[in-house]
């Protein structure tokens, strides 16, 4: 059934309404607009089949493309376009490209643009559609021939439609004037369709509401997709609208050694940062956390840039975690992801996806460097960053991120800075003691409670990780080459424990 009048009309646009606070008000005119390939065609077809849905009388304006060619791109998205939609092809008259009948007095755009009017008036008056797409602007503007005759244009075609009655949809490809802004100030609303081209990579889209008169909605870019079946958009994620309560309690990783250095755990509800060279376990220590998770009857999900899982599966394997059965068995979610082909909106998306339906509680970003690469700009990253730690802060989830540094000892630097985003930072190095590369943990901060100060040993074999002693005979373990300052016992241990095979 249609919607009443006090309501809006739905755009049936995945994530589209949710921007514009529910979608368009009715008996009102907006404009779409953005270059040629944006997805124009695509959203006002939909827009008219979810109209038609609701037993809509829908009607499609078409000056630009023939309506062969929008059958043809509906089926290519599986949308069959029944007898609810009309879609009423709009050429000039025979007469007008007629050699022998052109006038030698008047321009002949002056009669093609007073015909063309006619015949939009005429056909709105014989379908009486609830619902109208005009595509598109362009054509009528090169009619025109001026700013003033085309701002007139459009203010008779706004007229007519407001007795009419009827949501329109004004389609413009932006192919002749860029900069001309007048039906920005006619319509009721505009919405901007970009598309991105990246030095690697698919394409990328965004649109943004540039105007909407007497209502809120949510301001600012948002990723967008075209596939199979129409267009999705994904929302901007603001964490303030999403907070829930919950205990903040200590969560323990299954390793007494971590939890003591981490000060009995980490806190329900906080993101902990894994930063290190490659190689030293980042992956591990957060899937610690998430095999103790599901040991406390949680949902976990893993997010994977870096790694193929199938190698993933194996190398895990052989450390006695077995993540492709707890992935087969419904109680961790993995995904791999491609960063060439993936917005941060999109990605965000699936996060939220995954902590609303699938409850999941622990969640591993894996790792950032891969996330940096559908980035376009590093500023942009951190922002995006922060939204999704304060939205998965605010769910009572626990994030846990790894980020690879540059280098293997000595001074490291990393692809970008967010330890001040993360409530717990945990430290990884290599160093050399007694002829072998060790590795070592630390803690350097932890918002929510004390932790400890120490620089722990740590080591990783067939039964997983183990994490030793504190390294209080060693002196400058964080940059790679240390120093003994302790006795040579000490020393000698540290020694003894390599011959027996445990580094």
């Amino acid at each position: 059934m249609p919607d009443s009048l006090g309501e809006k009309a739905k755009t049936g646009v995945k994530g589209l309404d949710d921007i514009l606070s529910g979608g368009l008000s009715r008996r009102h005119v907006f404009l779409l607009e953005g270059t040629p390939g944006t997805g124009k065609t695509t959203i006002a077809l939909q827009f008219l089949l979810e109209g038609a849905a609701r037993s809509e009388r829908c009607l499609y304006i078409t000056l630009s493309e023939t309506e062969e060619e929008l059958r043809d791109g509906a089926s290519s998205h599986g949308m069959e376009i029944g007898e609810q939609i009309e879609i009423y092809e709009l050429v000039p008259p025979e007469s007008l490209l007629d050699s022998d009948q052109q006038q030698s007095l008047l321009y002949s755009s002056d009669l093609e643009l007073g015909e063309t009017t006619k015949m939009i008036f005429e056909v709105l008056e014989r379908v009486q559609p609830t619902r109208v797409v005009l595509d598109s602007l362009s054509e009528i503007r090169l009619l025109a021939q001026s700013s003033l005759r085309y701002r007139r244009q459009i203010l008779a075609l706004k007229h007519f439609f407001a007795k009419s009655g009827a949501t329109v949809l004004l389609l413009d490809d932006m192919t002749t004037d860029v900069l001309d802004k007048t039906v920005h100030s006619v319509v009721h609303g505009v919405i901007h369709l970009e598309e991105l081209a990246p030095n690697y990579g698919s394409e990328r889209r965004r649109l943004r509401v540039v105007k909407y008169r007497g209502q809120s909605f949510r301001g600012g870019y948002h990723d967008f997709v075209i596939r199979t079946g129409g267009v999705q958009v994904f929302p901007r994620l603001r964490a303030l609208e999403h907070r829930t309560a919950f205990p903040r309690t200590l969560l323990g990783s299954g390793v007494p050694e971590l939890d003591g250095l981490l000060g009995g755990g980490v806190s329900r509800g906080s993101s902990t940062l894994l930063i290190g060279p490659a190689g030293t376990g980042k992956s591990l220590f957060a899937l610690q956390f998430v095999i103790a998770a599901v040991e406390r009857g949680e949902h976990a999900a893993i997010f994977v840039f870096d790694e193929e899982l199938g190698l993933l599966f194996d190398r895990t394997r052989a450390m006695g975690i077995e993540l492709e059965k707890l992935r087969d068995d419904g109680v961790i979610h993995i995904e791999q992801l491609d960063a060439a082909e993936l917005s941060p909106g999109e990605f965000a998306q699936r996060v939220r996806h995954i902590v609303s339906d699938f409850k999941a509680k622990t969640v591993v970003i894996d790792s950032i460097n891969g996330y940096q690469a559908s980035m376009p700009e590093e500023n942009a990253l951190v922002l995006h960053m922060h939204e999704l730690l304060q939205y998965l802060n605010r769910q009572g989830a626990n994030t846990f991120l790894t980020v690879a540094q540059h280098g293997l000892v000595g001074d490291m630097k990393s692809p970008v800075d967010v330890t001040y985003l993360a409530d717990t930072v945990i430290l990884l190095r290599y160093f050399e003691a007694a002829g072998r590369v060790r590795r070592a943990v630390s803690v350097i901060k932890k918002r929510t409670g004390r932790h400890e100060e120490s620089i722990r040993e740590f080591k990783i074999g067939s039964n997983g990780l183990t994490v030793g002693k504190p390294l209080t005979g060693f002196q400058g373990v964080l940059k790679g080459v240390p120093t003994m300052v302790g006795s040579d016992a000490e020393l000698l241990e540290i020694a003894a424990d390599g011959r027996d095979g445990h580094s």
